[in-house]
This record gives structure tokens, C-alpha cells and sequence, in this order.
């Protein structure tokens, strides 16, 4: 948690205080969500501050219990240090974490598919994540290079519903499709997730196999069988309208604002409300988790208006 004068871009550029505003002092935005039908934009926001005031400390802790993620990540063992690195790092903070690999490792606990493709893996991923889902309703999935900030992420979803088809992250296009890359992290709603199980039964909307003359990437084919099951391309962004999924690191995208906007460089960068970074090495990853859960100014008072509070017996940060 952070003050609301101070945020972790900021701190990290200006004054050397590598701390993350989980800026639990946004706003509530209550408005009913598209349907299928109703799809009019391709962006999602976070909630803005002024509407959140509304709501009593009670409200406000109700709705933090109600926003859970179950986090899929995907990994195999030739990127045991990173696995190994999301493992103690972040991946704690999820309220229920599940690594899917492409073999048997003895190192760490994975549930071993046995598949070297890495879209049929996704796919039996995604089956294995429906079937043991329980009452968790919103879905996380990231590589082993992905560094999340799930409180961010539970903020960008305080105010939607997850029996609306949702598939969030950074958004791209090729051609007519509209999909989410997979570096940056990809986000699921139950309904979307249960429409993909659907659709994964239909190998003439859905292959398991791509049938075109060169392989389509897994985000493509996600993206794909997503937006033929009704479920579009959102984009995440903050009440700024700045994008929350990164598929580069801090340090890329800093040194982009310092050379593209000299005059402007924090509030150029990256939102306060950042929910992912890729790229880092593992040692980057860790220097993340200190900034960002550990790092505080000394006398800091720890009164925002929202707390996510850790997964029961997690051993987190």
C-alpha cells in the first residue's frame, strides 16, 4: 500500500523510493458492463477516486474479498530459474497459484502435462484451471518471465462482473484479430473461461492443430477461439486511460520516456497502476519484490480506503 503523495513510478525515477501505489484511493465505477452485443470500446479502466469515496470502510473491505485470482502459470524446465524465481516472488500473492509444465521437474511442484506445444499445453492448461477453479472467478495467466502485481490487477477488477465474458491484458492487432499478448500477461473472467472450454470442443472453430500453412502463436490462437466464442479483446487501463499490462521492463520503458519525453519523464512512463512487467531477469525480479511489497518511507501511515488481504497460510510478502 502506498500514500496517495507518493507513487512507485515516481519514487523508483525521482527520489531513488522504489515504492508501487496500490492506490486503493481510485474510484468505483458501478455501471453495468457490455454484453456480447452491447461490445461497443476495447478498453477496460480501473476504478477513478472520486466515485470510490462513496462507499464506507465496510463496503470497501467487502468488495476486496470478493475479487480472487487463480494464476496459471506456464513454465517448463529449461526456465528453472525463473520458475523457480515466480514461485517465491509474486506468484504468492495470488489467492490460489498453479504451475503447468512441460515436464517433470524435480526441483519445484508443477503439474506436468506432458506436451511440448505450447498451444495444446495452454489449452489442457485452461481445461485442468475450469475443472479445479472452485469459487475463484477470475483468471490470471502469465510466463515464468511475467512479473505481476496481482493487488493491481484485483483493483482494475474491483468493479466487474465475472459472468461477463472479459479477456484483458495489452492488447494488439493483426489484421482483423484483436488479441491480448501473451508477454504482458493475459486475464479471464469465468464466463470468458467457461466459453473457452466450450469452444475447445469444436476443432472446426477451435483446432487443437492450426490448420493454416505456418503456426499461429498461442496468444493468436487464444485470441482466435476467444473472439469466436463472443468473448473480444479488452485493453487494461487506469482512470488515465495508460495502459497496466507491460511486455517490457521498468528499465525500457523508463529509458523510452527519458528519450521521448525528457520534460515529463514519470508521468510519460507508466501508470501508478501497473500490473505487469516482462523481460526482467531473475535477479530484477527480486529487486522488484523489494520495492514494491517491502520498501516504505519511514513514517508512512497505512490508511487507504482498500486492503487486499493475503491468501489464507500464504507465505507472502
Amino acid at each position: 500500500m502506498l500514500s496517495e503523495g507518493s507513487s512507485f513510478m515516481k519514487g523508483m525515477v525521482l527520489g531513488g523510493i522504489f515504492s508501487l501505489v496500490l492506490s486503493l484511493l481510485g474510484s468505483f465505477s458501478p455501471g453495468i458492463q457490455p454484453t456480447v452485443d452491447e461490445h461497443l470500446h476495447h478498453h477496460v479502466k480501473a476504478p477513478s477516486k472520486e466515485e470510490l469515496q462513496h462507499f464506507s470502510q465496510t463496503q470497501m473491505l467487502e468488495l476486496t474479498k470478493q475479487v480472487r485470482v487463480y494464476c496459471v502459470i506456464m513454465v517448463t524446465p529449461k526456465m528453472l530459474v525463473y520458475w523457480a524465481t515466480a514461485n517465491d516472488t509474486w506468484s504468492k500473492h495470488c489467492d490460489k497459484a498453479v504451475f503447468y509444465t512441460s515436464e517433470h521437474a524435480k526441483a519445484l511442484e508443477a503439474v506436468d502435462l506432458k506436451e511440448q506445444d505450447e498451444w495444446i499445453r495452454l489449452r489442457k492448461a485452461l481445461k485442468l484451471t475450469y475443472e479445479n477453479a472452485g469459487d475463484l472467478r477470475w483468471f490470471f495467466i502469465a510466463k515464468p518471465t511475467t512479473f505481476a502485481i496481482i493487488e493491481n490487477l484485483k483493483y482494475l477488477l474491483l468493479d466487474k462482473d465475472p459472468q461477463q465474458p472479459f479477456y484483458i491484458g495489452h492488447t494488439v492487432k493483426s489484421g482483423e484479430l484483436e488479441y491480448v499478448e501473451y508477454d504482458s500477461g493475459i486475464v479471464l473472467s469465468f464466463e470468458a473461461l467457461r466459453r473457452l472450454i466450450e469452444v475447445f470442443k469444436d476443432e472446426g472453430s477451435c483446432p487443437e492443430q492450426g490448420r493454416t500453412l505456418w503456426k499461429l502463436s498461442e496468444e493468436k490462437q487464444l485470441g482466435t477461439c476467444l473472439k469466436y466464442s463472443g468473448v473480444f479483446a479488452e485493453n487494461g487501463e487506469d482512470a488515465q486511460g495508460k495502459g497496466l499490462f507491460n511486455k517490457q521492463t521498468i528499465n525500457s520503458l523508463i529509458s523510452d520516456s527519458m528519450a521521448q519525453n525528457p520534460a515529463d519523464i514519470v508521468e510519460a512512463c507508466c501508470s501508478d497502476l501497473a500490473i505487469t512487467f516482462n523481460g526482467m531477469s531473475a535477479t530484477q525480479m527480486q529487486v522488484m519484490m523489494y520495492g514494491v511489497y517491502r520498501l516504505r518511507p519511514y513514517g508512512h501511515n497505512f490508511h487507504d480506503s482498500l486492503e487486499f488481504l493475503p491468501p489464507n497460510n500464504s507465505n507472502n510478502d
